[in-house]
């Protein structure tokens, strides 16, 4: 009878055990980055007391707020099963028009930063209509509009920076205590946060996402949604590309350049799948600072910039590695 007894207690303090390890193991897949940002900021408090400095931490907010945003928009495209190379460049192409409608132009400030943000919903509108009407692929879509918006950056402002209007200027200051970046960053997640959780087209996105056939055959107009998410993007990156020339004072024609590689690698890395319908803008913002307190801590252990984009490469091919493993998982 004790035999028996101590036989189905083993049992049960096995499944047990077998539980909490699947559990441990379903938090670290759907929380890995969040975990891993707070042990890496634990271990950058054990290497420099100035880690924690207002200052710090305030810089690493502003550093991460340009690639939080694009990376805001890039949320919607590849929730939708889709990418785009191209807000790196719509970044840079939106603030030039901004900053030479309004130097040149002679456009109101106000309205400069308004043409700014339509320059980056066109290009968006550009690469949605190419994807969801003439069938091209994101990749191949998007990788055009790259080619063009700096080009006509380039073209713009022959190779010159020109200086940014004083509403966009407004964005890259301090508003009170807090930099402007920051409280933008903040308002842009919650906008991104509500549009994919609590509206009929974020909801759409996750069924194209998902099973586009499905989501068709379920009367969702796919063809508007694949436009509104490149849309969103389009607009988001026009934000981002604000933002910026805002902390410069001024619009660069190599502004943005290979920022769509860290949008993408924020989404993935907060738990977004490039094979679509899955993400969540909360899982982006980790990314996003992930990213940035991993550039933040180089800095401090004084790493030469070369080394930093190889660490942030590795960061990168880590991620999409872990997502390619999750999606062959769930396939199985």
């Amino acid at each position: 009878m004790k035999t028996q007894e101590k036989s189905s207690t083993s049992v049960q303090s096995a499944k047990k055990h077998h539980l909490a390890a699947q559990q441990v193991k379903r938090f670290l897949a759907n929380n890995g980055a969040l975990v891993g940002l707070i042990v890496l900021a634990i271990a950058l408090s054990i290497i420099s007391p100035v880690f924690w400095s207002v200052g710090n931490i305030t810089q690493i907010g502003v550093q991460s707020a340009v690639t939080a945003i694009l990376a805001f928009g890039m949320t919607f495209v590849i929730v939708s099963a889709g990418i785009d190379l191209s807000v790196g460049s719509m970044l840079a192409l939106s603030a030039m028009v901004s900053a030479y409608v309004y130097t040149v132009g002679g456009v109101p400030s106000w309205l400069a930063a308004i043409i700014g943000l339509i320059t980056g919903i066109f290009g968006g509108a550009i690469n949605g209509i190419a994807n969801a009407y003439f069938r091209l692929p994101s990749f191949i879509a998007t990788l055009a509009m790259l080619s063009i918006a700096r080009g006509l950056t380039l073209v713009i402002s022959q190779g010159k920076p020109i200086a940014a209007a004083p509403s966009v200027n407004v964005m890259g200051a301090s508003l009170g205590v807090i930099p402007a970046p920051i409280l933008i960053f903040v308002l842009a997640g919650i906008v991104a946060s509500f549009i994919l959780n609590r509206t009929a087209v974020g909801r759409a996105m996750y069924a194209v996402g998902g099973n586009i056939e499905a989501a068709r055959l379920s009367g969702i107009p796919v063809r508007r949604v694949q436009v509104s998410v490149f849309v969103l993007c389009g607009l988001y990156a026009s934000i981002a590309g604000m933002v910026l020339a805002g902390r410069l004072n001024s619009a660069g024609a190599q502004a943005g350049a290979g920022y769509e590689l860290d949008a993408i690698a924020a989404v993935v890395i907060g738990g977004a799948s490039l094979a679509g319908g899955a993400g969540k803008i909360s899982g982006t913002v980790v990314g996003a600072l992930l990213l940035a307190v991993i550039r933040n801590g180089l800095n401090i252990m004084n790493v030469p910039s070369f080394w930093q984009q190889v660490v942030i490469g590795a960061v990168i091919a880590v991620a999409v590695g872990i997502d390619a493993i999750k999606n062959k998982e769930s396939a199985h």
